[in-house]
């Protein structure tokens, strides 16, 4: 009996090296944990699940994978919101037994005592997961599970290779072998992210190659040997969502049924058909309207070649205006990518704004620039402000903030409460009396969903002299929003005359004449304080012309040895 379980042994040991064993283990090794939550973009605490699994991940990366699902009514996309849910994630949370958001299983198995609202489930709140998965990561498993994956990124064919080995007997006849294929860094809201629509969802589950439960294998003997060959065209996007090259994941388990797990493997693709040398230019990102004549813009590059990215020359210029170029220097392999955020360049504010940015010529130079237009933020000529609010029936969850040019407080938002029942709630104006600067506006709503909760419908509106300033006003957004606008007070004529220097305006023309009593040097800023013109060694009755510069107010500041004054000046 002894030689006939050692022959048996090394039968299934030489087919394991017939069959060309390269990635899996043959010793016996402890379960890997496979921990699956289900979130949604609606949902206030998942964000704190997603925080929880990733540090157990952390805590052990080679032996935890997560997959995030994807499902339910926090899934469910308002208006404006990505759609991540797919066509598998209700099959797998319907089995779990989870009662609330966001939940989790740990390996499909039900923990003792460990389940959501004392059930029976496999479902569990995110303050059991690391109990579970310690618990998981203690415990030998009777299979070895191993994958690799490669991707051809101009024929988008993923082929991914699993392998298992059995260093002991399943307990059942048939298992079933599961390949979950993920996508990272997609960039959207997140309800109790307060970050916007820039929150970074992780690890979500865009498809089952194996399909909903996993292909049978139905040899599950000690010895025996599983290779799996799988290929999969790779859409370009799901549910809209762009698929992108260089974010992907794999993670395939074996399963004693469609519910429990018994170990499994996580891998990230390998990228074949680049070209050797290609910088792209992934996005130039948004820029919100603007109020003042300076910029920093920010531009995504990726390296789309198999060489090492280390410099790039980047080239922006604003409205056709005089071209930057900004020497980065970093260290990116092929795929990934960074932002980058170029110098502040001075710029003409125009009602509409071009801002144009290039990279220099290489293997591809199909995808060496990009543009993104933005507008001019909405002015005011009036210093008489009032911000209005109108709150629908969960006030509390709703908060803002004022700030100028410089970043300091100017207002901040009373406290809200909730209302008794649904409809729009009007709130007490604010009213404030606000010097030339861009000013800020920024609106939060804690919940995520803006202030159309479905139990009334609410707004907010800025004022200047009982006028609505344009753009200033809204209402419906996830997380939060921001609004700048600006205060340009114009001066009667009065306003420009000092004790020791006068100012002779043509405010049509841009022409300004100085009477002073002595030589002085002129410095000319804008009402955030930013210098536009400089001009040293003028004269008694000397002349500028400022008609280059956009309209508005500005500060003309003159200094010399008796003369050191501030004065104010418009451009109609």
């Amino acid at each position: 009996m002894k030689k006939t379980t050692l022959s048996l042994f090394f039968v299934a040991f030489m087919g394991v090296s017939a069959f060309a064993q390269t990635i899996v283990s043959t010793a016996p090794q402890n379960k890997k944990v496979i921990l699956e939550e289900f979130t949604g973009v609606n949902c206030v605490y998942c964000p704190q699940g997603h925080a929880i699994a990733n540090s157990i991940k952390n805590a052990n990366p080679n032996n935890v994978f997560l997959i995030n699902i994807h499902v339910g009514g926090f899934a469910t996309p308002g208006p404006g919101q990505p759609d991540f849910r797919t066509s598998f994630g209700t099959g797998i949370a319907n089995q779990s037994g989870l009662t609330g958001y966001p939940a989790g299983t740990v390996n499909r198995v039900a923990f003792a005592g460990l389940a959501q609202n004392g059930g029976t489930g496999t479902a569990m709140n995110r303050n059991n997961w690391n109990n579970a998965s310690n618990q998981t990561l203690a415990q030998a498993s009777y299979v070895n599970v191993a994958t690799t994956a490669s991707i051809d990124v101009n024929t988008r064919v993923l082929t991914v290779l699993v392998e298992a080995y059995y260093t002991g007997a399943s307990p059942v006849a048939t298992n079933k072998l599961n390949v979950a294929f993920l996508q990272n860094n997609t960039l959207g809201p997140q309800t109790g992210g307060n970050m916007g629509n820039n929150y970074n969802h992780q690890h979500r589950l865009i498809h089952m190659l194996t399909g909903q439960w996993g292909e049978n294998i139905t040899t599950t003997t000690a010895g025996t040997f599983v290779t799996r060959t799988y290929t999969y065209t790779i859409p370009a996007a799901y549910n809209s969502i762009v698929a992108e090259m260089g974010e992907f994941e794999v993670v395939a388990f074996m399963a004693e049924t469609q519910q429990k797990i018994i170990s499994g493997n996580g891998t990230t693709p390998t990228y074949t058909g680049l070209t050797s040398n290609d910088a792209k230019i992934k996005e130039v990102k948004e820029i919100d309207a603007q109020c003042v004549s300076s910029l920093e813009p920010k531009v995504e590059i990726q390296n789309y070649g198999q060489t090492q990215l280390t410099n790039l020359p980047i080239t922006y210029t604003i409205n056709g205006g005089t071209p930057q170029v900004y020497n980065w220097t970093g260290n990116l392999s092929p795929l990934a990518r960074t932002t980058v955020t170029l110098p502040a360049t001075p710029y003409t504010l125009q009602p509409n704004n071009t801002l144009e940015v290039s990279i220099p010529a290489d293997d591809d130079n199909a995808n060496n620039s990009g543009t993104v237009s933005f507008d001019k933020a909405g002015e005011t000529d009036s210093s008489n402000i009032t911000i209005k609010i109108t709150l629908d029936a969960y006030g509390s969850e709703t908060s803002w903030m004022l700030r100028n040019s410089a970043g300091a407080i100017v207002a901040i938002s009373p406290t809200y409460t909730d209302a008794a029942a649904a409809g729009a709630y009007p709130q007490p104006d604010i009213n404030l009396t606000l010097p030339n600067d861009c000013y800020t506006f920024t609106i939060e709503d804690s919940y995520g969903d803006g202030m159309n909760s479905g139990y009334g419908v609410g707004s907010y509106q800025i004022l200047g002299n009982g006028i609505l300033i344009p753009g200033a006003q809204g209402g419906t957004f996830g997380s939060s929003e921001a609004k700048p606008f600006s205060v340009a007070n114009p001066l009667s004529n009065n306003e420009f005359s000092t004790v020791k220097a006068t100012v002779f305006p043509n405010p049509s023309t841009g022409i300004f004449t100085f009477a002073t009593e002595t030589n002085f040097d002129l410095v000319v800023t804008d009402i955030t304080g930013k210098v536009v013109f400089t001009k040293n060694n003028m004269s008694n009755n000397d002349s500028v012309n400022l008609s280059n510069l956009q309209r508005g107010v500005y500060l003309a500041k003159l200094t010399s040895e008796s003369v050191e004054e501030t004065i104010k000046i418009v451009l109609n």
